[in-house]
């Protein structure tokens, strides 16, 4: 088994610094973890787009150390500005809007089950959501969801959208959001058990998620798997979290319900 350091960051891409190349129009490089090769067609906020001699575009993140140049290691940067602008986009994806202000924040809003939830949602919507004035909220569970749903009064004019972890047949998560029946709450949820699993394997360098036994701590086993601090879970998280750069960093599974929330929630 590979032995990770906290920063998550494997040993074979811890040494000596590597050269800095402005990703310009036509450099031909190769990205280390694909294996593809191509030449840098465009270059925005965060990202380098490649096309190889067939014609194929992919998108791949300006990670340090991240490419290769003529065979040597290199980490791709961002060219000085002077080209041609082109619409830059968020971290969801979206086109991003230049100066625009936050908007005052709806009635409605979006709850999801924990910190760690809220603060993934934020690092790729964060940008989306204050231009549409939602604000997510974070329950420590969903034991009490039916409570805090009739608490907080939903109506057609204060919509109310809730993500929940592990939301799959016959779970008891999937119980609870039964007992949500309100046409003015939209309650979704991902496959996970914990949100954690929704980052890509890939983009932590790790090769999967590990299966964790039933009835031992998700997060403490998933550490010690991998090597990782089990004392200090938080640190582990704030690791994780550095390496989500955008939506791309996401599973399918977690994207599509966050965007049907904020549909539903925005909704005329």
């Amino acid at each position: 088994m590979r032995s990770y350091n906290p920063d998550l960051t494997p040993p074979w891409k811890k040494s000596v610094p590597v050269p800095e190349v402005p990703a310009e129009h036509d450099l031909v490089v190769e990205e280390v973890a694909t294996g593809f090769c191509g030449a840098v067609i465009r270059c925005e906020a965060g990202t380098v787009t490649l096309e190889d001699r067939f014609g194929k575009h992919r998108v791949f993140p300006l990670e340090p150390r991240g490419f290769l140049l003529e065979g040597k290691v290199v980490t791709l940067v961002r060219p000085a500005s002077g080209g041609p602008v082109r619409p830059t986009r968020t971290a969801s994806g979206s086109i991003a809007v230049p100066g625009a202000r936050a908007r005052v924040a709806r009635a409605g809003r979006i709850y999801v089950e924990g910190r760690h939830d809220a603060e993934l949602v934020e690092r790729v919507w964060g940008d989306d959501l204050r231009i549409e004035g939602v604000v997510v909220e974070y329950l420590e569970g969903v034991d009490d969801l039916p409570a805090i749903v009739a608490e907080f009064a939903p109506g057609p004019d204060a919509r109310l959208g809730v993500l929940v972890d592990h939301l799959v047949p016959g779970s008891k998560e999937s119980r609870i959001a039964a007992q949500v029946t309100s046409p003015d709450v939209l309650v979704v949820g991902h496959p996970y058990i914990d949100v954690w699993e929704a980052v890509k394997p890939s983009s932590l360098g790790i090769p999967a998620w590990p299966a964790v036994p039933r009835g031992q701590d998700w997060k403490t086993g998933v550490c010690r798997a991998l090597g990782w601090p089990s004392d200090n879970t938080g640190a582990v998280w704030r690791a994780i979290l550095e390496r989500v750069h955008s939506y791309k960093d996401l599973e399918p599974a977690l994207l599509g319900r966050v965007e049907e929330l904020i549909d539903f929630v925005t909704a005329p």
